[in-house]
C-alpha cells in the first residue's frame, strides 16, 4: 500500500522525543483497515517513507485514532525540514 501524505511536522516530547506528521483523516482510513494484518504490536506498523530525496524504514505509530508517521533527525537534517514545516511525503506499507 502507498500512501501520498502531506502534513505539519509536529513534535511529541516524551520519554523518546521525536517528530512526527500525522497521516490525514482519508489515508488513516485506508491504512486502519488491513492495520490488524500488517502490524508486529502495540499497533505499529513497519514501513518505507520517503522525503525529497531521502528513503527511511520506520514504524508508524497509533495516534488519536489515525497514525503518526517519525521524521528521524538525520531526514530532518538531510531535507532541511524544521518544526512546523509542511512536507509531502510517500509511505509504503508491506502488503498483508
Amino acid at each position: 500500500m502507498d500512501l501520498e501524505v502531506t502534513g505539519e511536522v509536529w513534535y511529541w516530547r516524551g520519554p523518546a522525543p521525536f517528530h512526527f506528521v500525522s497521516l490525514p483523516a482519508d489515508e488513516a482510513a485506508r491504512l486502519g483497515a488491513v492495520a490488524n494484518l500488517v502490524t508486529y504490536g502495540w499497533g505499529c506498523i513497519p514501513a518505507t517513507v520517503r522525503v525529497g530525496a531521502t528513503t527511511y524504514t520506520t514504524s508508524l505509530f497509533p495516534k488519536d485514532g489515525g497514525f503518526a508517521v517519525p521524521v528521524k533527525v538525520a531526514v530532518r537534517r538531510a531535507e532541511g525540514i524544521d518544526l512546523g514545516d509542511v512536507v509531502s511525503m510517500r509511505v509504503t506499507v508491506p502488503d498483508p
